[in-house]
């Protein structure tokens, strides 16, 4: 008797292996993504707003990369803690790493217009730049102070909200900025980039081995670096340059008071600020459930609350870019990874943001080379959607995608490159008589909250099809209010909250219809309810009868 209960007992007793081949694959995607968003954060704000390097690398950097570094080991003792319980070898850990939307919404729509306006009233580049690290700093802080108390409601919204609204929501976001996005900028060096993306899928979707035993992916980097500097060394790469050379000096991300003294700035941005904290809970929520779906059941509270402690302590060491679990952990888990890849991400993206590392390689390493790896990504989120969802629930998966689209047309058309803010002001308010309202509120109205709105979406057409029409005209319901104030369908082109009472002319109409039309369907949900519970009731006839 005693020996088949030791060998019932032995794998729960087995210590998981701290790293295996697969790891390595997933160690440099996890580090390509978080190095892309690095390099897009060092470029916005040195190359677009000019603000001093020395302010970026030497304090922005080491703090948010302390941040990835912390969140990294939670991770990893967590993927190790489930593996040991269960018993199993194929956990894979969460991989955690900067938000790019948010990190986008930093750089463009905080820290840089923040920087801007310093330099106007007078301020000298480094004074202006160091009242903005405040400001990053504490930025940070709030959002990290309201993930952590929304985290504790992050199981019960699990059981709530739908497979479908949950991973669809995502899928958008995924196909549209993890996929979309950076194949343009994939294709901005064709050679290179899309040399990079076809091995890639070729190594991770086709399963095909790369040359003399070499891991897949660094093998289909090292390809596309090599192609990038020969092109562009040999004069065939229009818009090549070669890096600065100079590497930043480390420096120790030391906790600090700083953020205390930038929180008064954070006021005007908290409509902002806040609207991006909560849109991290509800990621975090939607990849808990996509790792759920992958066969790695964590809980969804100790997910966020890992996210939430990470960027409050890179807010408080110096952080200006928030931390979040990546929504393509069942796509680390095809490439092979496990629990190693995020410790030595951390490790890596950690002590090299300290050491002067990280700001060194985000300026040679180019991002048409680093993006594929982000687009792949996208793509198997994206399909892991409809995969991980029933049938009957594959419309309510697609109607999600299509909030993420406007959003991406949002991005590019708010871009001062493409449309000049006057003339987008201008189409925002444009009306055309017998067309309703202006195409352009109606496409940024759509994109702003689009996560939430997705969740919202999806969530009431499953209702509808589970026959759950109560369930549907509470959703519809909390979608009119939401769009009063602008968690979802923001009439503010930034997105940012408002309040229903103070919105006049085309934003009050704007913001009325959409309510309004939620309204409608919420008390059409509601009577389907009252009509199906009346026909569904037993006869009470039938009922005595069978007393």
């Amino acid at each position: 008797m005693s020996r088949p209960a030791s060998t019932q007992t032995s794998p729960r007793r087995m210590s998981p292996r701290w790293f295996v081949a697969g790891d390595l694959n997933g160690f440099f995607g996890l580090v390509v993504d978080n190095l892309s968003i690095l390099g897009f954060i060092a470029a916005a704000l040195i190359g677009i707003f000019g603000m001093p390097a020395d302010i970026v690398f030497g304090r922005m950097f080491p703090g948010t990369a302390l941040g990835v570094l912390i969140g990294n080991l939670l991770y990893t003792w967590m993927g190790r803690r489930l593996a040991a319980r269960t018993g199993r070898d194929d956990v894979t850990a969460m991989p955690l790493g900067l938000d790019a939307p948010t990190s986008i919404g930093m750089a463009l729509l905080v820290l840089g217009p923040a920087y801007a306006g310093l330099r106007q009233q007078g301020l000298d580049p480094e004074a202006a730049g160091i009242a903005t690290w405040q400001l990053g700093m504490a930025a940070l802080v709030v959002m990290g102070v309201l993930k952590l108390v929304l985290s504790f409601a992050g199981d019960w919204i699990t059981r709530v909200v739908p497979r479908a609204a949950l991973l669809g929501s995502i899928g958008g976001a995924a196909l549209m900025l993890l996929g979309f996005l950076p194949l343009i900028e994939t294709l901005r060096f064709p050679v290179a980039g899309l040399a990079t993306l076809g091995l890639l899928l070729y190594v991770l979707a086709a399963r095909g081995r790369a040359p003399f035993g070499m891991p897949g992916v660094p093998f289909a980097l090292l390809v596309g670096l090599l192609l990038y500097y020969a092109f562009g060394l040999a004069g065939w790469a229009p818009g090549f340059a070669v890096p600065d050379a100079a590497w930043p000096a480390p420096a120790l991300p030391w906790p600090s008071l700083g953020f205390v003294e930038g929180m008064p700035a954070t006021l005007p941005y908290l409509s902002l600020l806040l609207p991006f904290g909560l849109l991290m809970v509800v990621g975090g929520i939607n990849v808990s459930e996509s790792a759920r779906a992958a066969g790695d059941d964590y809980r969804t509270r100790d997910v966020l609350l890992v996210e939430a402690v990470s960027t409050l302590v890179a807010g408080v060491c110096g952080g200006v870019a928030q931390t979040t679990p990546y929504i393509g952990q069942p796509a680390y888990k095809h490439m092979g990874a496990r629990t190693g890849y995020t410790l030595l991400t951390g490790l890596f993206v950690g002590l090299g943001g300290m050491l002067g590392l990280v700001a060194g390689l985000v300026q040679w390493l180019p991002v048409a080379v680093l993006a594929p790896i982000i687009v792949f990504v996208g793509l198997d989120i994206a399909v892991q959607a409809f995969q991980s969802t029933r049938r009957e629930h594959a419309m309510a998966v697609a109607l999600a995608f299509l909030p993420a689209i406007a959003y991406l047309l949002a991005i590019k058309l708010g871009n001062p490159a493409w449309v000049d803010p006057e003339r987008l002001a201008a189409l925002y308010a444009q009306i055309d008589a017998g067309h309703g309202l202006p195409e352009m509120a109606a496409l940024l109205v759509l994109g702003n909250g689009f996560i939430i709105t997705a969740m919202l979406w999806a969530t009431a057409l499953v209702a509808l099809v589970d026959r759950r029409h109560g369930l549907a005209a509470g959703t519809l319901a909390i979608a009119a209010v939401a769009t009063l104030f602008g968690v979802i369908h923001s009439v503010h082109p930034t997105g940012a909250l408002v309040v229903p009472w103070t919105l006049e002319g085309l934003r009050g109409a704007i913001a009325l219809q959409f309510a309004g039309a939620y309204a409608f369907l919420a008390l059409w949900a509601t009577g389907l309810a009252w009509r199906y519970r009346a026909t569904s009731a037993p006869d009470p006839g039938e009922r005595s009868g069978a007393d």
